[in-house]
């Protein structure tokens, strides 16, 4: 009975799992070998998983990095920055310090002439410290922004381990350029000449600058250097553009016409370049030049930068009128709006035809200029002498100024109009604004130079000078300036001998210089030797009216009063300065207390007509 119950209940389990039969017991025996095989198998698979799992990503990602910069650099060479901008962009987001993301980015900005180019430059200097290259690099692109800090900043890093190579001094030529100083540019091209005599672009550099040299040997050379580079396709049209402005400054008509036909043969040449010309054939033949300009207005006509080009041309050559005639006879579309409504603005304010030209601004909104429209707006408004002129003008310019808030390039259109307004308050309050923005500073602090000149404002042209001399701590004219400047109110007089002496130094032979420093001689109490460095002048260099009040001066000092004489006589004529002419009365003073009969004192004199921060004495 218990076996036949046992048979039913097997029965009925393999019943309970439909399709599947009973299957025969069994138990798996392998040998021991075979076993450690399958456990170093099963090992290094694990291994793989592991290794791959950690690795596999890495090269996953090394190798999507490397196609994305590839992709990147293939959209560079096509000019596609926008998308080359974006893969690059890509790259850093999984890579922070991509050196080559870097160098792309850097390429497309600055194809893209954006001032984002220095931010990118300046990462791969960070990246490449030693590499004086992208030191280089950086500093060229600060300089193109208007960056001039950050430029001397990274110079004056990697100076001392560039002085050797000739682009080091291509870029602190271009930085002292930026600085105003034309003659350690000069020099700075030089030194690169002679570092890389082969090279055509450095060349071309030196000799666009020496043509302008006073000193014939060197703009000879200059010219003879151009001449050859105008058979160099690269630096042809260039070449044309200095030796024609060359030709018209020193009347040399003949090769200015030469210059002339070829410049405008030039595949590249531009509007531009057909307004040089103007300015020669306007010296050669009027009935040529007026010619010439009607053949040139249609040409104008049919784009709006070149209209604006050719009537700013016309403004400030005289011909504000033929601008004003010509306007009536354009369509209104294209005489409405920015460059052209600007230059029929300024055309009106040159005819001082203030009624029209408040009639001209009061049109529509000149878009992003429209600032400019308000300003000369206020302008005619101030110059109409009606009652409530003043109280429009300060608002209209409040409006300007307003417009043209923390935008630089426009407040420098707003400082320029109001120094050639004559405006002393609105304009030294612009200029000192943009004399603390590094790209702006030079033009600003000139600006308030002149502006203090002409008011007699010592104590503030001694602060201007001062700061023009921390940015460009290597410009002897200033250094001369600010050294004498400083002699004749007792200013840091102590600092004042230090740069008269090493002005004198580098620059023996600049009467400035010489004056300056023999100046500090006399203020020492060592005349003598002041007199022996002015012995060492050219006669005639002492006989310009500032030099010839210090020539005076020491004289008189000696005794010397008859050797005075002449000098004091050239003083009277003029122009000489506020403060010469009280350290001149000063030392007539004196001999006169102890002389029964003293020199007469020049009498007042005007102001200097010369007011460039770096001019001589």
């Amino acid at each position: 009975m218990p076996e036949k119950i046992r048979r039913v209940r097997r029965r009925r389990r393999s019943r309970s799992l439909p399709g599947i039969e009973a299957l025969p017991s069994f138990r798996l025996h392998l040998p021991p070998v075979r076993v450690a095989l399958y456990v170093a198998a099963a090992a290094a698979i694990v291994l793989l998983i592991i290794v791959f799992g950690t690795y596999g990503s890495k090269l996953y990602l090394g190798w999507h990095e490397s196609r994305l910069l590839k992709r990147a650099g293939a959209m560079l060479e096509e000019n596609d920055f926008v998308t080359a901008n974006r893969l690059a962009r890509q790259v850093l987001a999984r890579h922070r310090d991509s050196l080559p993301a870097f160098y792309i980015l850097a390429e497309a900005t600055e194809k893209q002439n954006s001032e984002e180019t220095v931010s990118w430059r300046a990462q791969i200097a960070r990246l490449q410290p030693d590499n004086i290259d992208s030191q280089l690099n950086l500093a060229s692109a600060a300089l193109r922004f208007g960056q001039i800090d950050l430029a001397r900043k990274t110079l004056e890093r990697v100076a001392p381990r560039a002085q050797d190579q000739a682009a080091f001094h291509i870029v602190a030529g271009w930085l002292a350029r930026a600085e105003g100083n034309l003659a350690e540019q000069e020099q700075q091209f030089d030194i690169a000449v002679n570092k890389d005599p082969k090279n055509d672009l450095y060349k071309f550099n030196l000799a666009a600058l020496q043509i302008r040299s006073q000193d014939p040997e060197k703009s000879a050379r200059a010219r003879a250097n151009l001449e050859r580079l105008t058979q160099v396709t690269q630096f042809r049209t260039g070449a044309l553009r200095a030796l024609l402005n060359d030709a018209v400054d020193r009347n040399d008509l003949q090769n200015a016409d030469r210059f002339a036909q070829q410049l405008q043969m030039s595949p590249q040449v531009s509007f531009g370049d057909y307004l040089l010309c103007l300015n020669f054939y306007r010296k050669l033949d009027a009935k040529k030049f007026d010619a010439l300009l009607e053949k040139v207005k249609p040409v104008a006509a049919r784009n709006a930068d070149d209209l604006g080009l050719l009537m700013d041309w016309m403004n400030e050559n005289g011909l504000a009128s033929d601008v004003v005639k010509w306007m009536d006879k354009l369509p209104a579309a294209a005489t409405a709006k920015p460059p052209a409504a600007i230059a029929i603005a300024a055309a009106f304010a040159e005819q001082r035809n203030w009624s029209r030209l408040r009639r001209w601004t009061r049109s529509e909104s000149w878009g992003k200029e429209d600032y400019l429209r308000l300003a000369y707006q206020g302008f005619a408004a101030r110059q109409s002498r009606l009652s409530s002129a003043d109280a429009e003008f300060d608002t209209l310019w409040r409006a300007a100024l307003h417009a043209a808030a923390d935008q630089p390039e426009k407040e420098i259109n707003l400082a320029r109009l109001a120094t050639k307004w004559n405006l002393p308050i609105e304009s030294e309050a612009l200029w000192l604004r943009l004399s603390h923005i590094p790209a702006c500073r030079r033009e600003a602090l000139d600006a308030l130079y002149k502006l203090y000149r002409a008011n007699n404002d010592l104590k503030k042209l001694y602060d201007v000078l001062q700061r023009l001399h921390d940015a460009s701590p290597n410009e002897i004219g200033i250094t001369a300036n600010l050294a004498r400047l400083g002699l004749n109110i007792d200013q840091n007089t102590k600092q004042s001998q230090e740069l008269a002496r090493q002005a004198y130094e580098r620059a023996p032979d600049d009467v400035s210089c010489a004056v300056t420093y023999a100046f500090s001689l006399y203020a020492q109490g060592r005349t003598t030797e002041g007199l022996e460095i002015l012995q060492k002048l050219p006669p005639e260099a002492l006989h310009e009216s500032h030099a010839a009040v210090y020539a005076a001066v020491l004289l008189l000092d000696v005794n010397q009063t008859d050797g005075a004489k002449e000098y004091i006589q050239v003083a009277k004529r003029g122009p000489i300065y506020t403060e010469e002419k009280r350290v001149l009365d000063d030392e007539l003073a004196k001999i006169a207390s102890v002389s029964p009969s003293p020199t007469p004192s020049p009498s007042p004199t005007p102001s200097a007509t010369s007011t460039s921060a770096s001019a001589t004495p």
